[in-house]
């Protein structure tokens, strides 16, 4: 017995529906724009720069102006390695402002126009100062847009400059990958560092 026949205009049809359900999809996340894939290191979709502003909590500081904690202490094997210590095992949180110029902010709280990192980093190396990052930047900005970046990588902080990778992203920034590079800028003591941060997007919407 042979099957039933399905009528080309049903086949049609079905696959009208099924453009029509992907092309929502794509404006839906990329807004109607274009998505844009660079092999070109030189050539990235998209490009920022910002600086990244930790100012950490230790007792003596402004609980005001802090913007990050320490959430476990060094451990103990830190100290045995290294007289100075090398807070081995210690893990920050932290909410910190990012700015497109060197100045630190005069209000570090969250306002309409912002951007901001948000995440940990933990020193991972038992002989010298060596940090992995985990973390997001969130954007609240007419200038940059709304949305996310995810980074996360290891900052070896012996090196002049350094890449983690931006691993995603969400509204704006959905879909988005590429390469953070990181310099530290400037070092107050244990409380206080900021680092350049220079983002180029490979994969990303315009």
């Amino acid at each position: 017995m042979q099957g039933q026949r399905i009528a080309p205009s049903l086949i049609v049809a079905g696959a009208i529906v099924f453009l029509i359900s992907l092309s929502s999809a794509t404006l839906a996340h990329g807004g109607g724009r274009r998505f844009v894939r660079s092999h070109d290191y030189d050539s990235p979709c998209k490009q920022m720069k910002f600086y990244f502003h930790d100012i950490l909590y230790d007792y003596s500081n402004s609980t005001t102006n802090s913007t990050s904690a320490a959430a476990t202490k060094p451990t103990a094997l830190a100290t045995a390695v290294s007289s100075n210590g090398t807070f081995f095992g210690q893990m920050v949180v932290f909410d910190d402002p990012m700015t497109s110029s060197s100045a630190l902010p005069p209000l570090l709280n969250v306002t309409a126009d912002s951007v901001r990192a948000q995440g940990l980093y933990l020193y991972d190396k038992k002989e010298a100062y060596n940090a992995w990052f985990a973390f997001s930047i969130v954007f609240n900005s007419t200038v940059y847009g709304h949305g996310t970046l995810q980074l996360m990588g290891a900052d070896i902080i012996s090196q002049k400059t350094r890449d983690i990778s931006v691993v995603g992203g969400t509204g704006d920034f959905f879909m988005s990958r590429g390469v953070a590079t990181l310099r530290t800028d400037a070092v107050e003591g244990f409380v206080y560092f900021r680092l350049q941060m220079d983002i180029k997007l490979y994969e990303c919407y315009v």
